[in-house]
C-alpha cells in the first residue's frame, strides 16, 4: 500500500506551477503587454517575420544572430 504524502503546514507554500500561455495571455488582456517567440509556430511565416523586424528595431539582433556575423 502506498504512503500518504506528508502533511505539513508548510504546504500553503509551495508554489503552484504557472502556466506561461496564462502568464503572456493575462499581460495581454490587462496590460497591452505582447510576449511572443519569433519562433511561434502559430503564426505564420509573414507574421513570424514582422515579429523578428519589430524586434530588431526596437532591440537590435538577437544572441544567434550575432554569432551567425562572425
Amino acid at each position: 500500500m502506498k504512503q500518504p504524502p506528508y502533511r505539513s503546514n508548510l504546504a500553503g507554500l509551495i508554489p503552484k506551477k504557472i502556466d506561461p500561455e496564462d502568464v503572456k495571455r493575462k499581460g495581454w488582456r490587462d496590460d497591452g503587454i505582447l510576449v511572443i517567440s519569433k519562433d511561434d509556430q502559430r503564426l505564420n511565416w509573414p507574421e513570424r517575420e514582422f515579429i523578428n523586424q519589430i524586434g530588431k528595431k526596437l532591440y537590435g539582433n538577437t544572441k544567434q544572430e550575432k554569432q551567425n556575423d562572425k
